[in-house]
């Protein structure tokens, strides 16, 4: 009986052994179930908290995007606002222009004198009914800023056409063709352009297009003048000027070797030679074929010339003043003496930027197409007869 007892006493302790374990692992897996519980929601609190913070940063982020664009518009508009004051201001200069400063020689005088008394004799021997010269600049048009600080630009001057043409640099071979002014105006750099190759360089700033050909200089040594059909894409002709020993024109674009302009005449060659050093020469050139129909020693100085076109036969040179951000048509010669420097108005330029690098008149909209510090400007000119002089 007593080992039954004891038995039985051993069987109950184990069971009770038994049953505090299976609930102290009851009580574990609850507390653990618990904290598994509290983490799922914390988890989901903060997964809650991050998506009200990426709409609050997506929220302020679109709102800084629309400030941005509207900061954007009012400095756009703030900048076409101080350009058309600016535009005002050179308009309000150039009907108000100031006397030029310059100091001349005495003895230069006297050598202009004897220099226009001796080219009044040689009469410019075509005859036309243009006897057109410039009264004063009516205003100016800044269309847009592209390419280096030196090139030309220009629509053909021969004929009515709409296309323009942009000649960029003083050392390249490409050309850039617009259809029009309004997409040149438009466009992103030369994006709305094709591109003309050139069988050859050009040199300086001096090239015109006249009659569907571009009229470049390729050589700087010999002076070669290249007439290149664009539509055909072929070199039509080309010819060695003849002069010896020619030197820049303008000190301010010494790597224009020969400027050529065109008028209502026809095509014209401006250039200096070491004979002639202290002064601009003329010529008048067939543009056909390229010949030199006649030449002219002008009284017009290099010394500060900035550029130079003609009209109606009369060559204009426009210097570069002791004024800031200004210059004006210093000279004038007209091939068939009706007209001197003396006569002629004084024509000032609102120039804003550095200097003009190159000036096409365009006889059938009496416009100058001027190229200044990589501005494409637009000057319009109001015309009187020479005889009203």
């Amino acid at each position: 009986m007593r080992g039954l007892f004891i038995l039985v006493t051993l069987a109950c302790f184990a069971t009770a052994q038994h049953q505090a374990l299976i609930d102290y692992l009851e009580r574990r897996l609850l507390a653990i179930e618990d904290r598994i519980s509290q983490w799922h929601e914390q988890t989901t609190r903060f997964a809650s908290e991050l998506r009200e913070l990426k709409q609050q940063m997506v929220s302020q982020l679109d709102n800084l995007d629309k400030e941005k664009e509207a900061l954007r518009m009012n400095l756009d508009g703030l900048g076409t606002r101080v350009d058309r004051v600016e535009r005002e201001l050179d308009y309000l200069e150039t009907q108000n222009g100031a006397q030029p400063c310059v100091d001349v020689d005495d003895k230069l005088i006297e050598q202009q004198v004897t220099l226009v008394k001796e080219n009044q004799k040689a009469k410019y021997s075509k005859f036309s009914d243009c006897s057109d010269m410039i009264s004063s600049i009516k205003a100016m048009k800044i269309l847009k800023r592209v390419g280096g600080p030196k090139g030309m630009w220009s629509k053909d001057t021969g004929r009515s056409s709409g296309k323009v043409y942009i000649f960029n640099g003083t050392d390249d071979d490409t050309i850039w063709e617009f259809a029009s002014v309004q997409d040149f105006t438009r466009s992103q750099g030369m994006s709305l352009s094709k591109n003309l190759k050139l069988p050859s360089p050009w040199m300086g700033t001096g090239h015109v297009v006249y009659n569907g050909h571009a009229y470049y200089i390729d050589q700087a040594e010999e002076i070669r003048v290249v007439k290149y059909d664009i539509k055909n894409k072929s070199v039509t002709d080309s010819a060695v000027f003849p002069v010896q020993d020619h030197v820049p024109m303008y000190s301010l674009t010494p790597e224009t070797p020969m400027d050529l302009a065109v008028d209502e005449e026809g095509l014209w060659a401006v250039y200096a030679t070491r004979q002639n050093e202290r002064h601009i020469s003329l010529a008048k050139m067939d543009a056909n074929s390229l010949d030199i129909e006649q030449m002219w020693d002008t009284n017009c100085p290099r010394e500060n010339a900035e550029a130079a076109f003609v009209i109606c036969g009369t060559l204009y040179v426009v210097y570069n003043t002791k004024q800031p951000g200004r210059s004006h048509v210093q000279c004038v010669f007209d091939v068939n003496g009706m007209v001197t420097s003396e006569d002629a108005p004084l024509v000032y330029f609102p120039k804003r930027y550095g200097a003009h690098s190159s000036l096409k008149y365009n006889p059938h909209e009496q416009l100058l197409y001027a190229w200044d510090d990589g501005y494409q400007i637009l000057y319009k000119l109001i015309m009187k007869k020479k005889l009203e002089i």
